[in-house]
């Protein structure tokens, strides 16, 4: 049997483990384990074994991922979160829909110090949920408007999903933030648009709230701007060069920890805070160790550069392969969270993208715009059934209302997210033209 044939078969047996409900993490171990075995045998694997954890975690560029994780549950401690609604809420909450809008604001807001989608969306969810219902929102448009804002959170620099991306693909950090600040804008206004033409196809489905005097906006504006001082420092000491992304992330934890102290956070908060950080980085550190023991395998049977070769020789238009591989990455996004997604299929789909033209792109413009478009499709993913992690998680706090109401809910969402996805396929520039001007 050849090595892509190996590669190959050990691919549907690590999906049949996924199937079986295997955590991702054990699933990529035992798989790459196993097929290394098959291709090399026990010697050289034990070899591989002995490093590869320090090798792995011992990369500088990951310390932004539990710094990003534990500013964002300093932030939702320090009440940004609802401040960001508060204010968002006194400027538009007296449209119609105004108050579903101003949640995408705030989730967009929230994401900008936060990175995480799942943290966003719950964070999010406690605090705008409440005010949804009493506002008297139909059932399906609030609980779908904050699952699709949670996405924002991973969209919206700083993004932990673009930082393993930027690793995996050897990309720079700061330009992959600075690329995905145009379709993060975009994205959150077009669900803003999706919601607003929703509400007058629908108009019984998002009352307007009360018009709020200028005084009211005045103070609730200047209630957030401990998140406009902390975006500053992070993303614009970024881009600056003032500091490295892991430097900025270490700024913004502290601006968020100083915060959450002045609104009342006291040792207990902190101890809780340490310990979702630790938590939530030894599951993102345990499934990279997995997705490398997974890649080493297939880099050793060869089956990415064989596909990658085949793909280039079949004569199939660049387009047509894009398209199957979003297609392949809303399949996944059925099944498996985001960053799993992206570690899995990195190594396979980005050699093949990289030896295909895209409008006459660089090599290092297409990995930026490819990263950012596999971002998007994987966005998706948080929000179509049967998974869906960000409709659980919203839907944890919203009980009452039937799954199948919130997945009708998200439909509008997903058709903004549709033409967004076109938009940057043929337009590349969208997420370009920011990194050149500042580059």
């Amino acid at each position: 049997m050849s090595g892509t044939a190996i590669g190959v078969s050990f691919f549907g047996v690590m999906l049949l483990l996924l199937a079986l409900r295997v955590p991702i993490a054990i699933s990529m171990f035992i798989t790459g384990v196993a097929g290394y075995v098959t291709m090399a045998g026990w010697a050289p694997l034990l070899s591989y074994l002995k490093t590869v954890a320090y090798g792995r975690f011992s990369v500088y560029d990951l310390s932004v991922v539990p710094l990003f994780l534990l500013m964002g549950s300093f932030a939702s401690r320090g009440g940004l979160s609802k401040a960001l609604f508060g204010a968002a809420g006194s400027l538009i909450g007296h449209w119609r829909g105004g108050m579903a809008m101003a949640a995408v604001g705030a989730c967009a807001g929230f994401g900008a110090i936060c990175g995480s989608s799942l943290a966003t969306a719950a964070t999010m969810g406690q605090v705008a949920l409440p005010e949804l219902r009493r506002l008297k929102y139909s059932d399906g448009l609030a609980t779908a408007t904050l699952a699709a804002g949670g996405t924002l959170g991973i969209l919206i620099p700083p993004s932990i999903v673009l930082v393993i991306y930027a690793i995996l693909a050897e990309q720079n950090i700061a330009k992959l933030f600075t690329a995905a600040m145009v379709p993060g804008i975009i994205a959150a206004l077009g669900y803003m648009v999706a919601i607003g033409i929703y509400v007058r196809l629908y108009p019984g489905s998002g009352p307007a709230g009360p018009r709020c005097s200028w005084v009211e906006r005045l103070r609730a504006l200047l209630d957030v701007w401990p998140v406009l001082l902390i975006f500053v420092l992070v993303i614009g000491g970024i881009y600056g060069g003032v500091f490295t992304p892991t430097e900025a992330a270490a700024v913004g934890t502290l601006g968020t920890g100083v915060i959450a102290v002045t609104k009342g956070m006291r040792l207990g908060g902190l101890m809780d805070c340490l310990y979702a950080t630790a938590e939530a980085s030894a599951m993102i550190f345990l499934i990279l160790l997995g997705a490398d023991v997974l890649n080493v395998f297939l880099a050793l049977s060869q089956m990415p550069a064989e596909l990658a070769t085949w793909v280039q020789g079949s004569g199939l238009p660049p387009l047509l392969v894009l398209l199957a591989i979003i297609v392949i990455y809303v399949f996944l996004g059925c099944v498996m969270d985001s960053l799993s997604m992206i570690l899995l299929t990195i190594p396979i789909f980005l050699p093949i993208i990289m030896g295909l033209d895209y409008w006459g792109l660089n090599p290092t413009d297409k990995a930026i715009w490819f990263g950012i478009l596999a971002l998007m499709v994987v966005e998706i993913g948080l929000i179509t059934p049967p998974v869906g992690m960000n409709v659980y998680i919203i839907n944890s706090l919203a009980r009452d209302v039937p799954m199948s109401v919130t997945f009708r809910g998200i439909v509008p969402f997903m058709i903004s997210d549709a033409v967004r996805v076109l938009l940057l396929i043929f337009f590349p520039v969208l997420s370009l033209f920011l990194v050149r001007w500042m580059g």
